[in-house]
């Protein structure tokens, strides 16, 4: 009698795992689709940005006051507008050129996503010669109010915008 019991209590909890992980692998498929299409996001808004616009930047980009900016230029910004002030330092600068993301790498939680990936491409510097893209970077996402909003990035430095 005991092993009966044994069995169907192992059987319920095996059928109630399988129904959890039915539920659970969509929604995680849908929300590493979901950064995906964040970073493409940043990652046109980064280009636009080498124009001199920063329309798609400021959308990407969580305004909340944790977030953090660690870019090719140096230095750390905390909170959304010292973050909003570097961008437009850079666009500023009208750069040029433009950079992809390589070697994408996601891990994705409930409402916080990892990317790990390269920047590759090529810009031009301050006396208009090319300069070539080839950095790592992390990229942070937190899901707010349903959408994947940027709210941290760190680059290594490139030695033509170090300030």
């Amino acid at each position: 009698m005991r092993s009966i019991r044994t069995v169907w209590i192992s059987v319920f909890m095996l059928s109630v795992a399988v129904l959890v992980y039915a539920k659970l692998a969509p929604a995680a498929e849908a929300d590493e689709k979901a950064v995906r299409n964040a970073v493409a996001q940043f990652y046109a808004a980064l280009n636009e940005m080498f124009t001199g616009e920063l329309g798609q930047m400021k959308k990407v980009w969580s305004h909340a006051d944790d977030v953090t900016y660690m870019g090719p230029g140096g230095g750390f910004q905390v909170g959304w507008n010292d973050v909003l002030k570097n961008w437009e330092a850079q666009a500023a600068m009208k750069l040029g050129g433009k950079v992809e993301p390589a070697e994408i790498r996601i891990t994705v939680g409930t409402d916080l996503a990892v990317v790990s990936n390269y920047e590759k491409g090529e810009n031009i510097n301050a006396k208009g010669e090319r300069q070539k893209v080839s950095i790592r970077a992390t990229n942070i996402f937190r899901k707010e109010d349903g959408a994947w909003k940027m709210i941290g990035h760190h680059t290594d430095l490139l030695p033509y915008l170090e300030q």
